[in-house]
């Protein structure tokens, strides 16, 4: 489990159909073989790691879900570690389980539009969560499958969300609480 407040953005070193690695510092302070991180929001296993990086296995169904794909090396991928139990949960409870992939529609300074699956809008709501390359943010404004939030200068320096040009994807995880209770009025 996450909070979704990103440590750092990290550098992807290479990228291939079955691993990933990235370069980083912060989330590898205390990372051992076996412990979770988030990249771009993706909850993923450290297979290897050394002072500079770590690598992870990626499986079939993580590329056909989210957009970690079609990164390429020196793209900048935003870093968690896991929360720990004694930890203040600061941003809301992000699984590191990506529903889909969206893409910017529109920005305009700090507010950035994006387009969502179809499947994924009746999960989003005015003033609800929304993980965005694990990053926990407020939805501002939902019409249809585009929805949009306010980022402040903090998320815009700290995250690989001020970088994002129109089209861009971003993977995207709704909030946990939206799906269980959907899943509680259909039983």
């Amino acid at each position: 489990m996450f909070t979704g407040l990103i440590e750092e953005v990290g550098r992807v070193l290479q990228a291939t159909p079955t691993r990933l690695s990235v370069e980083a510092r912060t989330v590898l302070e205390d990372a051992e073989l076996g412990d979770s991180i988030a990249v771009n929001g993706v909850c993923l296993t450290v297979a290897e790691r050394d002072q500079a990086s770590f690598t992870a296995d990626v499986m079939a169904e993580t590329l056909r879900r989210t957009n970690l794909g079609s990164l390429a090396p020196g793209q900048p991928v935003n870093l968690e570690r896991s929360l720990r139990a004694d930890a203040r949960l600061g941003g809301h409870i992000v699984q590191g389980h990506i529903d889909g992939v969206g893409a910017l529609a529109a920005r305009e300074d700090a507010n950035l539009a994006f387009a969502a699956p179809a499947d994924l809008a009746k999960y989003i709501a005015q003033k609800g969560a929304i993980a965005i390359n694990g990053v926990s943010l407020t939805v501002v404004a939902v019409d249809d499958a585009v929805f949009s939030v306010s980022l402040i200068p903090t998320t815009l320096a700290g995250t690989n969300l001020g970088g994002l040009k129109v089209g861009d994807t971003v993977n995207l995880e709704v909030d946990i609480v939206a799906k269980y209770l959907e899943r509680l009025v259909q039983r």
